[in-house]
């Protein structure tokens, strides 16, 4: 009898899926490549449905009117009533979904449209020119494209390619390791969320009853680690996933989308569609900043399911260092103004490259045993890296 890997895969089917996925990794040209080549049924590595656990674990809602919170940022500034509402409505949000969308947020639309025209540009272009960025190696360039980052070991691969940026106070982008095709626009966007970042973080202090420069001076607005997807067309959406079901491990994420949808939230046991809102931003709380609130705010899982229109694409602004010296230098643990008798510490001090080490993998997603986040949902839901952590 031919043995078997997690998910009931066979080893003579293991080494067919390895093999396929290292001519897929060493071609360079990841899906776009695919699409170029007129595909018109995804290849076998893509085919989530080999797994005796298919990803769609929950129901998907049919009740239009569940929707993410929609926050409107204008005149925060300008009026102390519209900012204590504005607080109140963050940490509902926070508290309850761990995810809003943004309205008025000051970033003009004319810099998200061309932000998303960028990263299109660049996944459009020659592939002779795209492959000078095609790498693995994470801990040595601020810019990497691949498709896939843990292509090698994931049951199964998802329907997009990635370009990913690395930047933050000690790490400012320099324009020449940018691409040509979006090189003035991620330096311009960047520098806009980084504004944006810091006055979000504002607001959630204060939603925690902290100091409202508390959150910026622990320096989660210092850094961003910033995978940029693009998501073609998909020939058989159904036997794929765009992005698997995960929680994101930084403090938070602002997420630009374009008018493609595909990104759902888990939500009370069901998916729930994030349904584009033009000129809006996406604001997503992560595993970090569930931790220092002590359970206060959620991370809430979210996924993106594949499409037969598109492209999809999105820049996910996820703040947290990634790389060492920066994410060992600083201890992260329940916020002590928060806690007392009544609510003590959930979880130990940790660094950065913890939970970075521990994060939801997209290789659990299909696997035998899920998550207990995965088995039971609850007002507060952790992910398997937060586990880890609990006293």
């Amino acid at each position: 009898m031919l043995s078997t890997r997690p998910g009931g895969i066979q080893a003579e089917e293991l080494d067919n899926w390895k093999n396929e996925a290292k001519a897929f990794d060493e071609s360079k040209s990841g899906v776009q490549g695919l699409v170029d080549a007129g595909v018109s049924k995804i290849p076998s590595l893509f085919n989530h449905h080999r797994q005796s656990k298919k990803p769609h674990d929950f129901p998907i809602s049919t009740d239009s009117n569940i929707e993410i919170p929609l926050i409107d940022f204008d005149g925060i500034d300008k009026c102390e009533s519209l900012r204590t509402k504005v607080i109140d409505q963050v940490r509902n949000a926070c508290e309850k979904w761990g995810f809003f969308q943004l309205i008025n947020h000051g970033i003009p639309a004319s810099v998200l449209e061309e932000m998303i025209n960028g990263i299109r540009r660049f996944n459009e272009q020659d592939l002779e020119v795209k492959k000078q960025y095609y790498t693995r190696e994470y801990n040595m360039k601020n810019v990497i494209y691949n498709s896939n980052y843990n292509l090698l070991e994931a049951p199964a691969a998802c329907w997009r390619d990635t370009l990913t940026f690395i930047t933050g106070v000690h790490r400012p982008l320099q324009p020449e390791e940018l691409p040509a095709t979006c090189r003035e626009i991620m330096v311009k966007y960047t520098n806009e969320i980084m504004k944006l970042g810091k006055t979000i973080y504002k607001l959630l202090s204060e939603a925690l009853g902290l100091n409202p420069d508390y959150l910026n001076d622990i320096g989660c607005a210092d850094y961003i680690f910033a995978p940029c997807h693009y998501y073609p067309p998909c020939p058989e959406p159904l036997l794929t996933m765009g992005l698997l079901k995960h929680a994101d491990s930084g403090f938070i994420t602002i997420l630009l989308q374009n008018q493609i949808g595909g990104l759902q939230v888990l939500h009370q046991n069901q998916w729930i569609d994030v349904k584009p809102v033009i000129g809006a931003l996406i604001v997503n709380v992560g595993d970090i900043l569930q931790l220092i609130s002590n359970d206060k705010f959620i991370s809430a899982y979210h996924r993106v399911v594949a499409n037969t229109e598109g492209p999809r694409v999105s820049v996910a602004c996820i703040f947290r260092s990634h790389r060492h010296p920066e994410n060992s230098s600083r201890l992260y643990g329940p916020i002590k103004e928060l806690l007392s008798e009544e609510n003590p510490p959930i979880y130990r001090e940790i660094f950065v490259k913890e939970i970075i080490k521990h994060k939801d993998p997209e290789k659990t997603e299909g696997a035998s045993s899920q998550s207990s986040r995965a088995a039971s949902q609850s007002s507060t839901q952790l992910s398997s890296a937060l586990q880890k952590f609990k006293l």
